[in-house]
């Protein structure tokens, strides 16, 4: 069915076609009766003719503006088509392109480039090209012969450029790709948007000049126009596009890394309410996540058995970090230790928005420290602490020089009338304030051996440069602390319970025992010295070696009284000692 715009318009230039025939059929019989009436005496009426022309001029012009119209109308509507298809096609080249056609078309050009400015590199890049199979088309992948002068000309100057003879132009002289491409018609706009130029329209046609007009130039303004809007709006849909991307794909990413973190995560508002509760907290609190996402945080929180509310304002309102440590009473896994961190989430203007809890299940960490504890009651700190460096000495020991002292912390005929449950914490009590002592110094305690404690410093556990002085500092410490001792138990005995023994010397130390079932300890001469300096002092007596006092770099203010020698079994010649006091 035709088009009714059409059939009308063709209608109408048909009826000034007949009227003009009319006024010219006219206006030949005038001119024919024109003869006769005069030899009759009689003539045509003034300006007739002169009117009929005028009329007939009139009609011509008319009929011509009235095509120029109707290309002009053809022109705005198919760039109205154009502004409407943008609007609502998402692929914005198709409509270009398609749009690019109806103005080659229109302005009768015989090739059509939407040409775009690379900001970075300022390149230019054919985004749109349309040319006639009859002059040539650009193979793929290479650049169209046109007038890149013309195309920077039009970028610099961000005016449009028409030349209805462009071999010809004054302004294009000196264009060597004009006369290169023999080019007739040229017509360039520049891509404008607001006040950035993105690139050109350029059309041309290499046979024909005058071909564009003024009207070409306005039909290619207001498509370049419309075409710059519609390229800023697919740039800002593609990196809008591509935004969503990233963030959907850190969404994912964040997603996954909270997914996968071992700590339980709680994020909430400004309004206290859970937005994030991640896997790990789910199961550490026994939860579902969907149960409590959108719920107040004091849903999840008060199932925890610490003062956590004022960790969670401090952390508000102050500011700050904060850590606490929890339990929990599981329905699966029973009571669990938790360590809680709260940390502030914090806006661009350092405005807090929200707090971050971490949850930390740290049950089996708890209860390995309280074995270990355990375990440092029954063996020197220093052994459980470092065991990796004892595991690896040989069971034939290494030879090292050390210190080494025994102390009877109390007598047992000084407890001959106690009970023997009675007996076992008086022995404790004496025996757990030498031990403080040794371990203030530095010592490690190798054996307890019913009422004495066998001490050594400068082991591998220990290694003291000044072990000698850290060992008399050792045995002047527990005098003073079992006279304390004494004094809280409001007693004042002559002599005194304790009797100490210290020698220095080249030991050796080591594992002994068998592969399955070891114990560290130190043998040999110094070892057994130390003993008989021990077994030879009186009850309140501190006995030092001579090889102790020579280690020494200063004395310390300390008193040394020589006692003389003491035969030790095992060797010929006497062993030169002291007694130690302040």
């Amino acid at each position: 069915m035709a088009d009714p715009k059409i059939t009308t318009q063709s209608r109408m230039i048909r009826d000034l076609q007949k009227c003009q025939l009319l006024v010219a059929q006219i206006t030949d019989s005038l001119k024919n009766q024109k003869a006769i009436l005069k030899q009759r005496g009689m003539n045509l009426p003034p300006m007739v003719l002169s009117s009929l022309d005028s009329i007939h001029t009139d009609l011509a012009n008319l009929a011509d503006r009235f095509v120029d119209e109707q290309s002009e109308l053809r022109q705005l509507r198919a760039l109205a088509d154009m502004s409407a298809q943008i609007n609502t096609e998402l692929d914005v080249d198709t409509v270009l392109q398609r749009t690019m056609d109806v103005v080659i078309t229109l302005t009768r050009a015989e090739r059509g480039y939407l040409i775009l400015l690379n900001k970075e590199t300022r390149q230019l890049v054919f985004r749109i090209m349309r040319e006639e199979v009859l002059v040539g088309q650009t193979p793929p992948g290479a650049t169209p012969e046109v007038s890149t002068s013309i195309i920077r000309d039009v970028i610099t100057s961000r005016e449009p450029l028409l030349a209805d003879n462009a071999y010809q132009d004054d302004r294009l002289k000196g264009n060597n790709s004009i006369a290169n491409l023999s080019l007739r018609s040229v017509l360039c706009v520049p891509l404008l948007y607001r006040d950035d130029i993105l690139g050109v329209v350029y059309v041309d046609n290499r046979m024909q000049s005058g071909l564009f007009t003024q009207r070409e130039l306005n039909t290619l303004m207001a498509f370049a126009n419309t075409a710059a809007v519609a390229i800023s709006n697919a740039r800002l849909f593609e990196r809008i596009q591509t935004l969503l991307q990233e963030i959907t794909r850190m969404k994912d990413l964040m997603d996954s890394v909270f997914a996968s973190i071992a700590s339980g995560i709680i994020a909430t508002n400004p309004d206290d309410l859970i937005t994030t509760l991640n896997r790990a907290a789910a199961h550490i609190l026994e939860l579902q996540p969907e149960d409590h996402i959108g719920q107040p945080l004091s849903t999840v929180l008060p199932r925890i058995t610490a003062d956590i509310d004022q960790a969670l304002a401090a952390s508000r309102e102050g500011g700050l970090g904060q850590q606490i440590d929890g339990e929990i009473e599981t329905a699966r896994a029973g009571r669990r230790a938790l360590n809680i961190k709260l940390s502030p989430l914090r806006d661009a203007q350092n405005m807090t928005q929200g707090v971050a809890v971490v949850l930390d299940d740290v049950t089996e960490i708890r209860e390995q420290e309280q074995q270990i504890r355990i375990t440092k009651t029954y063996l020197p700190p220093q052994m459980v602490d470092n065991i990796h460096e004892i595991s690896a000495i040989s069971l034939g020991g290494e030879r090292r020089d050390v210190t080494c002292l025994f102390v009877e912390a109390r007598a047992f005929n000084t407890l001959k009338d106690v009970r023997p449950r009675d007996l076992l914490a008086i022995l404790n009590q004496y025996l757990g304030v030498a031990t403080d002592c040794i371990h203030e110094v530095g010592g490690i305690v190798d054996k307890y051996m019913g009422n004495e404690i066998m001490a050594l410093f400068n082991t591998r556990l220990n290694p003291l440069e000044d072990h000698a002085a850290r060992a008399l500092a050792c045995a002047l410490n527990m005098r003073d602390a079992f006279l304390k001792l004494y004094a809280q138990e409001g007693i004042d005995p002559q002599p005194h319970f304790y009797r100490i023994g210290i020698h220095s010397g080249v030991a050796t130390l080591g594992n002994v025992g068998s592969p399955s079932r070891r114990d560290f300890t130190a043998i040999g001469d110094t070892i057994n010295t130390a003993k008989r300096l021990e077994e030879n002092a009186v009850m309140g007596q501190i006995i030092v070696s001579d090889a102790t006092r020579e280690r020494l770099s200063s004395d310390n203010g300390w008193q040394f009284m020589e006692l003389g020698t003491i035969q030790v079994k095992g060797r010929q010649q006497g062993i030169p000692t002291f007694e130690l006091s302040r």
